[in-house]
């Protein structure tokens, strides 16, 4: 083998070990936003909140700006919660 084939199979190698690298980073990225805001979360890095607006344990993700995926702007139950879950005095629970 010559050594631009050689040369040529270890870039690609190691491009290919970057990009499964650069996915299981991405993954761990994803599940752990709701840590960012010290919440308990369960297996799939959801957080563990209590939602003000229905008043039920819930499952939820959590964005870059504390807000759960079940915020609805305006509503002021969804305002005070994403506040909250900024500051960190969210009510969570634990299994």
């Amino acid at each position: 083998m010559s050594n631009r084939r050689r040369l040529a199979a270890l870039v690609r190698q190691k491009l290919r070990s970057a990009g499964r690298q650069y996915a299981e980073a991405r993954e761990e990225y994803e599940r752990g936003k709701a840590g960012r805001f010290d919440l308990p979360v369960d297996e799939a890095g959801d957080a563990r909140i209590v939602c003000r607006r229905h008043a039920e344990k819930r499952t939820v993700a959590v964005d870059g700006q504390g807000r759960p995926e079940c915020f609805e702007a305006g509503h002021p139950d969804c305002e005070g919660c994403a506040e909250d879950v900024r500051e960190g005095t969210v009510e969570t629970w634990h299994p």
